[in-house]
Order: C-alpha cells, then structure tokens, then sequence
C-alpha cells in the first residue's frame, strides 16, 4: 500500500528509518522539459509537486542516484491520517504530471 500503488512508482519499504526514496516512471518530454530549464528531472517534478500539491520532497539527484534513477527522498513521519491524504496528492500529481508531458 502506499506509493507502491500508485502506477509509474516504486518503493523500497523503509524499515526502521524514516525516509523513503520512490522511484518514479516519466514520460521523455518530460526529461526534454528539464533539460530545456537545465534542471534534473527529479529536479522539475519535484518543484511541480511542491507547486500543485504544498508537499516538499528533496530530488534523489542530490544523493548519488544511478544514471537514469529518477526519484526523490520523502519522509513518513505524519500520523496515519495525513500521511493517506498525502498518497492520495502524490498520485493525483503523479498522474497530472505525466499527462502534461505525455
């Protein structure tokens, strides 16, 4: 459950910690979008995330990730509640986001 469910991402489970790195499926425009605003692609769906939705997530970018991982670093700390309405925004952006850059 969680953002394993929802279509174009994957995630570890995080046993014992409190991050989480999903990786997530982009459509090719959307690499061609962050590259014309010289920006990684975890870079311009992360902005686009915090923009539609208020949820901050850091791109995995920035830790190493291999070649062509596109993903990001979350935490899941909020009580129960919050954090299914988070998952709830995360794949309404997901899909959103796909489909602008289909």
């Amino acid at each position: 459950k969680g953002l394993n469910d929802i279509d174009g991402m994957t995630c570890t489970p995080a046993e014992g910690a409190m991050y989480a790195f999903p990786k997530v499926e982009l459509p090719a425009k959307a690499f061609d979008e962050a590259a014309a605003q010289d920006q990684t692609p975890d870079t311009l769906y992360a902005l686009s995330l915090l923009e539609e939705t208020g949820i901050c997530v850091v791109p995995a970018s920035g830790f190493g990730q291999k070649e062509g991982r596109v993903g990001f670093r979350t935490t899941f700390l909020p009580p129960e509640d919050e954090l299914n309405s988070a998952i709830v925004e995360f794949k309404r952006h997901h899909e959103m986001f796909c489909e602008k850059y289909a």
